[in-house]
C-alpha cells in the first residue's frame, strides 16, 4: 500500500468551459457573452405563427416560462453558440434556421443589481445578443426544461404569460414578437 491517497480526478470538460471556481470568479469581475433565442415556427410566408416558451423551475422552486439561452463559449462562433443551445434545450431535430449572417434584434444586458435595466440575473453581469430563430423540426423538451409550449404571438405577448418569465425576459420576448411584426 502506498502513502499517496487516490484523489477522484476532475472531470473532463470541452474545451474552453470553465472550472465551477473559475466561472463564478470571472461572473464576480466580468460581463459575460450569452445568447437568447426566441423560438418560433413560421408560415410558407415567413409570418411568425408560434412562439416556443420553455418551462422550468427556477433554483428557488419556482415555475416559471423561459427563452432558450446560454454562454457563447470561447472560441465559438455566436451562430454555433446558438445552435448548440438550441439543441441542448429543443433537441437535436429542432432544426434551427440561422441566417448566414445572424443579426440581433436587441442586445440585453442583464445585471446582478435590480433596476439597473429591465433585465435581471442575480449570478452575474451579462451582455446576451437576442435572437429570432425559425425551427421546422421536432421540438422536445431537453436538460432542465419540463415543458415546451407553443404559443401563438398574442398569447405569448398575454400579460399573464409575462408574469410567468423571470429576470425580464417576458419584456424581451415582448420585442422579438413587435420586431417581426406581431406585437397586439
Amino acid at each position: 500500500m502506498t502513502d499517496t491517497a487516490d484523489f477522484p480526478r476532475e472531470p473532463e470538460r470541452p474545451a474552453g468551459w470553465l472550472s465551477p471556481d473559475a466561472i463564478q470568479q470571472a461572473r464576480a469581475t466580468l460581463p459575460l457573452l450569452y445568447v437568447d433565442a426566441v423560438p418560433v415556427r413560421v408560415d410558407e410566408s415567413g409570418d411568425v405563427v408560434a412562439v416556443g416558451l420553455l418551462l422550468r423551475v427556477t433554483p428557488e422552486g419556482v415555475m416559471s416560462r423561459a427563452l432558450v439561452s446560454g454562454r457563447v463559449m470561447y472560441h465559438e462562433r455566436v451562430r454555433d453558440a446558438l445552435l448548440r443551445h438550441i439543441e441542448k434545450d429543443l433537441g437535436p431535430v429542432a432544426l434551427p434556421q440561422i441566417p448566414a449572417s445572424p443579426q440581433p434584434f436587441t442586445v440585453a444586458e442583464y445585471f446582478p443589481t435590480p433596476g439597473v435595466t429591465p433585465y435581471h440575473d442575480p449570478r452575474q453581469h451579462a451582455v446576451s445578443l437576442a435572437y429570432v430563430v425559425p425551427v421546422s423540426g421536432d421540438c422536445r423538451p431537453q436538460q432542465d426544461a419540463l415543458d415546451l409550449a407553443w404559443l401563438t404571438p398574442e398569447q405569448a405577448a398575454d400579460h399573464q404569460v409575462q408574469l410567468e418569465m423571470t429576470g425580464g425576459q417576458g419584456l424581451l420576448l415582448r420585442q422579438a414578437m413587435a420586431h417581426v411584426g406581431r406585437l397586439p
